[in-house]
């Protein structure tokens, strides 16, 4: 592991730092490069990106400190940024009266501007600087692009359904119709959390985009979902907040149907060469055990239909593929 010397020049904490080592061995002089890419204060383009969106994906804790993944929707021009260290969220996050998320002052939170039909997508990492029933303000601690990877491009129009009050089923498990939600998606999200929050920038809250052929995501055993780690930009936030803590949120949409799947538990990280060799591209595997399990209807408002898969996903495997009963 690096030295506490390591840390303090970068951008990232101890988890992520031992991540990186582990899967590519990246040493302290490109974590110095890279971290130029982290930023206190979002760019011009970022902040206009932002405000063109109708949809941003959010890491948020509850109450008793799980992570979540969850959305919150509103017409474009509900996110504004006053000024280059704010974003304004003129919405509530969906499910945050009913999970009881933790919105006050000083709480820490991870965002996702993903702009599905172009594949571009931004983030930034904060807390929580002024909270009403009406919206949010987010004080940037990281703020930092992605690249457009395993982003399946999709269209979407608010008038192709009605507007209709959610549906909320608590689940003792997964359920057959749960199970094929599952192995029907190919985008999902998860947030992550370090163990403690500090006011370092880095102890926060994280959230990221997952993406890939139907079937990547999968029930493995009797109640885990597992999903292949692709290479990607090698930051490895995700994995390294699992590393240093363990607790993360998934969401599962159904873009076409607004139906969702929202699980808090206990990840891990599979570094078995055999098990992920089954997935082209990818690193590792990372298996997900449920400690809460949320069914929900009628989640996203508007209709989404596929204009074209992530090039080069037919190579990437299934978990049908691997338990050899085919895609």
């Amino acid at each position: 592991m690096s030295s506490p010397m390591d840390q303090e020049k970068t951008a990232f904490h101890v988890g992520e730092i031992a991540v990186q080592e582990r899967a590519h061995g990246s040493g302290p002089g490109w974590r110095r490069a890279v971290s130029r890419v982290f930023r206190d204060t979002m760019p011009d383009q970022h902040r206009a990106f932002f405000e063109n969106q109708s949809v941003l994906f959010l890491g948020l804790l509850d109450r008793k400190g799980c992570v979540w993944a969850t959305p919150a929707f509103g017409e474009t021009g509900f996110v504004r940024s006053p000024d280059a260290r704010t974003l304004r969220v003129n919405a509530v996050p969906a499910l945050h009266y009913e999970l009881a998320f933790d919105m006050g002052e000083g709480a820490k939170i991870g965002v996702l501007g993903l702009e599905l039909h172009s594949r571009r997508r931004n983030r930034l990492n904060g807390e929580i600087v002024k909270s009403g029933t009406d919206g949010f303000d987010i004080a940037v601690g990281q703020s930092f692009g992605n690249c457009p990877q395993y982003i399946q491009a999709r269209a979407f129009d608010r008038q192709d359904r009605l507007t209709e009050p959610m549906e909320i089923t608590h689940l003792d498990g997964l359920t057959e119709e749960v199970q094929a939600l599952v192995e029907r998606a190919d985008t999902f999200f998860i947030a992550s959390r370090v163990p403690e929050m500090t006011d370092d920038p880095r102890d926060g809250v994280d959230v990221s985009h997952r993406g890939g052929r139907p079937g990547f995501l999968g029930v493995t055993g009797k109640s885990t979902l597992s999903f292949p780690d692709f290479n990607g930009n090698r930051f490895f936030n995700t994995l390294g907040n699992i590393e240093a803590d363990g607790r993360v949120g998934l969401y599962v949409p159904e873009f076409e149907t607004g139906e969702a799947l929202f699980v808090t538990g206990r990840a891990v990280i599979d570094w078995s060469p055999d098990r992920a060799g089954t997935f082209a591209g990818a690193g590792r595997i990372v298996d997900v055990t449920p400690e809460e399990i949320l069914y929900v209807r009628n989640v996203f408002p508007a209709g989404g239909r596929l204009l074209e898969a992530w090039p080069g996903l037919e190579t990437t495997g299934t978990w049908g593929e691997a338990r050899g009963c085919g895609g």
